[in-house]
């Protein structure tokens, strides 16, 4: 089969952040990755920034650059438009390739608001897409998924999440991710964290039938700091850094959780010194899941650090280790890189099996814009219940 050839929006020497040299480059650029994909374009905010970004990281140079989203979505060399920029630029870049039928794999969050989601997508099903959930494919969220469907635990009866966005500090920011305090932008981390999290939940237990949830800003004044970590300014945030929520599941994917209670806590910051970031339960009739992690970020950071799945039988009352591990490839690639690679597994899985419409097989499905829509509603309705807490 020939390679599915890519235009990679975002890949930058100089940007803030480096998602896409670091989750999406390792892969692409391996022997495996590049028997199954091939990046023939790149498009950043100005031709010479793209030319930089095309010598930084030795790609050929034969690799387009582009200056204009409306160029990259005209060239009919390309097959997947790969987008790793700030959520706020998301729809100005990969809208016109998108409108253009061209296939799209846009990271999380899809875009700033649920409005702009639905204008995107034209509120449509398309499975020639990706979105950056890829903490659905993740070991540790296929692990779950095997052992609720073996019914080892039983039915559902309620599960627990208590997450610290520990990536950063409890009361500051640095100076490129300021915007995460400017809830307009889309980027923050509720969005991002709890977004990222929240949605991995919903792929082992099944959405909400309904929710309530608190948000609260707990630091209202963040620190923005220099390259050097000097506080260079003091910024007010409009965003909450903590959420609580809690509602009844609706029957889904995971039939055996219906009706069972979902309760999430997030904050932004680090937890209690020498506890875990990251606890989930799953309680059941039968016995009880819990996973633990140093780091909240099972969809990607966390996995420096041991993760441990545990079940506590209630007949034996004994606690059985569950082990999990990478695929044997995934091992030869950096973490952040190995979850993303999965979703690109299943694309090219997808491509070279003539593209079918409708569902594919759970073994084999990944996240796809529309998917994200309907998190973008989750995620405004949670907005909403804020604004409405705040009047």
């Amino acid at each position: 089969m020939a390679p599915i050839r890519i235009g990679l929006i975002g890949l930058s020497s100089s940007a803030k952040t480096s998602w896409a040299a670091q989750g999406h480059l390792p892969y692409l650029l391996s022997p495996r990755g590049k028997s199954q994909y091939s990046i023939v374009a790149l498009l950043n905010s100005s031709v010479a920034s793209a030319e930089a970004a095309r010598e930084q990281f030795s790609l050929p140079s034969n690799v387009k650059v582009y200056g204009n989203s409306h160029d990259l979505a005209s060239d009919p060399d390309v097959d997947l438009v790969v987008c790793c920029t700030r959520v706020d630029t998301h729809s100005l870049t990969t809208g016109p390739s998108i409108r253009a039928g061209k296939a799209v794999y846009i990271e999380w969050p899809l875009v700033e608001n649920y409005e702009e989601a639905v204008a995107l997508t034209g509120d449509k099903r398309l499975d020639n897409s990706i979105i950056g959930l890829q903490g659905r494919v993740s070991p540790i969220v296929l692990k779950l998924k095997e052992i609720l469907k073996s019914g080892q635990i039983g039915r559902v009866l309620s599960s627990d999440i208590r997450a610290y966005g520990n990536l950063l500090p409890r009361d500051s920011l640095p100076e490129g991710l300021s915007y995460f305090a400017d809830r307009k932008i889309g980027g923050n981390p509720i969005t991002i964290a709890y977004g990222h999290t929240i949605d991995y939940v919903h792929e082992v237990l099944g959405e909400f039938a309904s929710f309530q949830s608190r948000m609260q800003i707990q630091r209202p004044v963040l620190e923005i700091l220099g390259k050097d970590g000097t506080q260079i300014r003091e910024m007010e945030s409009d965003v909450p850094d903590f959420l609580a929520v809690h509602g009844k599941l609706a029957k889904g994917k995971a039939d055996i959780a219906e009706n069972a209670t979902l309760s999430f806590t997030y904050r932004s910051g680090q937890q209690f010194k020498g506890t875990p970031g990251f606890v989930w339960t799953i309680n059941g009739e039968a016995g009880e899941i819990m996973v633990t992690a140093n780091g909240a970020y099972v969809h990607s950071d966390s996995y420096r650090d041991p993760i441990e799945i545990k079940i506590h039988d209630h007949a034996s009352d004994e606690v059985i280790d569950v082990e999990w591990d990478w695929e044997y490839w995934q091992k030869e690639l950096p973490y952040r890189s190995r979850i993303v690679a999965e979703l690109y597994e299943r694309y090219a899985h997808w491509w070279n099996n003539g593209r079918p419409t409708g569902n594919l097989s759970k073994e084999r499905d990944w996240p796809r814009l529309h998917d994200a829509v309907e998190r973008m509603k989750e995620m405004d309705e949670i907005f909403k219940q804020y604004d409405a807490q705040s009047i």
